[in-house]
């Protein structure tokens, strides 16, 4: 069985825990090594029982979030919504017009950004994402401008925002995407989630630590 399918079996029952123990910089640029620990809770001995230990190499790291410790839930997977401002093409959404409720529409755009990405990330987290120039208020209130640059997904659910409160609203690629280099290599990034610790990057690899 390979590695990383090995990893994710003893980690599918209530009593099965992984703890991570320890998180280093690796020995080429961009790479993270996360050593993680198996383990099975013994009623029993009201404990957790060892397993096995595996190093998985993260390669190409582009964002990471690490708290060490027991986790519970451990999966690699290519559709998140941390994945978007990696995987998917930016764009500008400009708008014209006034809210007619003002404070309301500042709510929706918050509201929006809230339900693409959950509490992964916050409104203020990425400044590229919201137009800084202006505080909201004075934005909106201004009648035409840009609200930010942002992935597709967040773009197409504030152009909605912007239109149900009046305003006329356009998305502009911000800038070429492509999701192959030059080679035919994937660009895209793919998610090692572990709770709330997670790490983003271009590929994974797994083995089993204590084996040749």
């Amino acid at each position: 069985m390979p590695k990383r399918e090995q990893l994710l079996s003893e980690l599918q029952r209530s009593e099965d825990y992984g703890i991570l123990l320890a998180a280093q910089v690796g020995g080429v640029p961009n790479e993270l090594q996360l050593i993680v620990e198996t383990a099975v809770y013994d009623a029993a001995a009201e404990g957790l029982r060892p397993r096995n230990n595996y190093i998985v190499r993260a390669l190409g790291v582009r964002e990471h979030r690490i708290t060490l410790g027991v986790f519970g839930g451990l999966q690699f997977t290519r559709d998140h919504s941390l994945l978007h401002h990696h995987n998917t093409p930016r764009f500008a959404v400009s708008f014209q017009g006034k809210p007619a409720r003002l404070h309301e529409a500042i709510l929706d755009i918050s509201q929006a950004y809230a339900s693409t990405f959950g509490v992964w990330r916050h409104i203020t987290e990425i400044s590229a994402d919201i137009n800084r120039a202006m505080v909201l208020v004075e934005l909106l209130s201004s009648g035409e401008g840009l609200l930010g640059v942002m992935p597709k997904p967040l773009a197409e659910r504030m152009v909605r925002v912007l239109e149900h409160h009046g305003m006329t609203a356009t998305m502009q690629a911000a800038e070429p995407f492509s999701d192959t280099d030059e080679h035919g290599r994937s660009r895209l990034s793919e998610l090692l989630l572990i709770d709330q610790t997670y790490v983003i990057a271009l590929a994974f690899s797994v083995e089993m630590m204590g084996q040749i």
